[in-house]
């Protein structure tokens, strides 16, 4: 998909766009929502269950959210995000859904094509962004009903597909196609580019305001690249954080049977490099991401050995934190790693777990040493390595890969400890005009959440473009 006329970024243009969004997973497609137009009322008649929220709504009855003061209506709100205007716009969306309720939004929305902010959204992948590089028959571990974007719940698109939950929860592959046909069903596609790879962006300081230069490539199918460079006063920051896997650090880890996402274990399992007579698939992490891996591996009957450093019972480990009766599969990985010696019969067929284990490093002959917890060392032959400890995002297209817009730019940039530092009620960054942070960069690492960043993107900008002098 691509943009019409000057927008189109095929051919360089010196005329600024109003915004470039970097990333079109679920933050850049409801900032995309927002922009073109669509705006979001309080229903008329609609009683939202939070008795100070819903009187304050009552307040400015026929005035859009995007033009009232988020600060004043997001205070007082508590929920399972540090984001008041997160929290604000999940409560108008899903006003009880903590409660185990299911009442309707209490919005309603208006495409109002005069309020669109010109706008352009570049992407590596089709919009969905990495949803399309996850393997499609795994479920998410939010609620199905938690991952829709405003105006077309996930439940309604999916009895459409004839498609259905698992435990609530839905698969990988249909969220992607989800993402993908909102796009199109909201008439959004003009403003999305995909395979678009921005490779640097640098910024001026000028009257009326910043100025920021947004260079990169096409991509085709033919694997030509077609550079690009277009000016625009705001770029917003929405890449997520799966860019760039983390990484052991140990020797070895550049070999090539070593890999870092679970796509390496599909490919080799499709071609038949690994199978059940194969030598063990070493999966090392203790997230959910190799918990994903592990049920992969078992599901194809491959053998598995999953080392990690943590014990097991450790209250830190996500398995620890998840109900057991909405994430059965998690909580039988979980229980399956409780088989603490390799040594020792398993139950658990083709399965050993390494808990405690640190590795040290693999060798060419596809062997990965390990010390063990009492400071002995283990040597094991595998057939491919998995490791799944986590990802960082790439913002090497930044002046200093973006490390100066940090909460503290003194450590790494990180979505859990050390996001993006914004505005928690624009989303801008506090050190630089006219960038803007969203989704797990700002902190926010749910799309149940994202959508809250998205929401005050949208209401700042449209304030700045209400600013313009005629």
């Amino acid at each position: 998909m691509s943009s019409p006329g000057k927008e189109h970024p095929g051919a360089s243009s010196s005329e600024p766009l109003t915004v470039i969004v970097i990333g079109n997973g679920p933050s850049g497609i409801c900032l995309s929502y927002l922009l073109s137009g669509h705006t979001p009322y309080a229903r008329p008649g609609a009683a939202h269950p939070h008795p100070l929220l819903q009187r304050k709504l009552a307040e400015a009855p026929g005035v859009s959210i995007l033009d009232q003061d988020l600060d004043y209506l997001s205070e007082g709100l508590e929920g399972r995000c540090q984001s008041p205007v997160a929290l604000l716009f999940d409560a108008l969306l899903r006003p009880d859904t903590d409660f185990g309720g299911n009442l309707d939004s209490v919005l309603t929305w208006k495409h109002q094509k005069e309020r669109a902010v010109p706008h352009l959204v570049l992407g590596r992948n089709l919009p969905g962004g990495a949803w399309h590089s996850i393997e499609g028959s795994m479920v998410t571990l939010s609620q199905g009903e938690w991952m829709g974007l405003p105006d077309l719940q996930v439940k309604d698109w999916m009895q459409k597909k004839r498609r259905g939950f698992r435990n609530s929860r839905a698969t990988a592959g249909d969220i992607a196609h989800y993402y993908q046909d909102y796009v199109t069903k909201k008439g959004l596609g003009h403003n999305f580019v995909s395979g678009a790879v921005v490779t640097a962006v640098a910024w001026a300081t000028q009257e009326p305001g910043p100025l920021f230069q947004v260079s990169g490539f096409l991509a085709a199918r033919d694997g030509s690249q077609q550079p690009f460079s277009l000016w625009a006063r705001n770029v917003v920051l929405a890449t997520g954080t799966f860019d760039s896997p983390a990484r052991l650090g140990v020797p070895g880890e550049a070999l090539p049977f070593v890999h870092h996402e679970l796509s390496a274990l599909e490919a080799a399992t499709r071609a038949g490099a690994v199978t059940p007579a194969s030598d063990p698939v070493l999966i090392i992490g203790a997230g959910l991401s190799a918990a994903d891996a592990v049920l992969y591996a078992r599901h194809y009957n491959l053998p598995v050995i999953h080392a990690f450093r943590r014990p097991v019972d450790d209250p830190g480990l996500v398995f620890n934190q998840l109900p057991k009766m909405l994430y059965p599969e998690y909580h039988k990985v979980h229980q399956m790693m409780r088989e603490r010696s390799i040594l020792s019969p398993s139950p658990y067929e083709g399965y050993r777990s390494l808990p405690g284990h640190r590795l040290l490093l693999f060798k060419d002959d596809r062997q990965a040493v390990f010390r063990d917890p009492e400071g002995g060392e283990k040597v094991f032959c595998v057939s491919l390595v998995l490791v799944l400890i986590g990802s960082h995002p790439d913002l090497s297209f930044l002046p200093g890969a973006g490390a100066d817009l940090a909460v503290d730019p003194g450590q790494p940039l990180s979505a859990k400890r050390n996001p993006v530092d914004v505005d928690p009620f624009t989303y801008e960054s506090t050190r630089r005009a006219g960038l803007y942070a969203v989704g797990p960069l700002a902190g926010d690492n749910f799309v149940r959440f994202v959508q809250g960043g998205a929401l005050a993107v949208a209401s700042s900008l449209r304030r700045k473009e209400t600013r313009k002098p005629p």
